[in-house]
């Protein structure tokens, strides 16, 4: 792990937006990182489709115990 220095808007946006949505202010950074990873990567998708993806890919990781697909950073689509 390691530590990633971000400007004090961005923290205040993740701030208020972690509460909004109930996170912790490190998950909705996590999320906010990987939906524009996926963005850049899948130029073609959008939002409501990477987010899909994002919960198709848990529910598979979670019923067989396998490392994310996504986390080897390749196009999915």
């Amino acid at each position: 792990m390691g530590i990633v220095k971000i400007s004090e808007q961005m923290h205040e946006a993740l701030r208020r937006t972690s509460g909004a949505l109930s996170r912790s202010i490190n998950s909705q950074a996590e999320h906010w990182l990987r939906v524009g990873m996926l963005a850049e990567l899948n130029p073609t998708l959008s939002y409501t489709e990477i987010c899909q993806l994002l919960i198709q890919e848990e529910e598979a990781q979670g019923a067989s115990g396998a490392p994310s697909r996504l986390a080897n950073f390749s196009k999915v689509a």
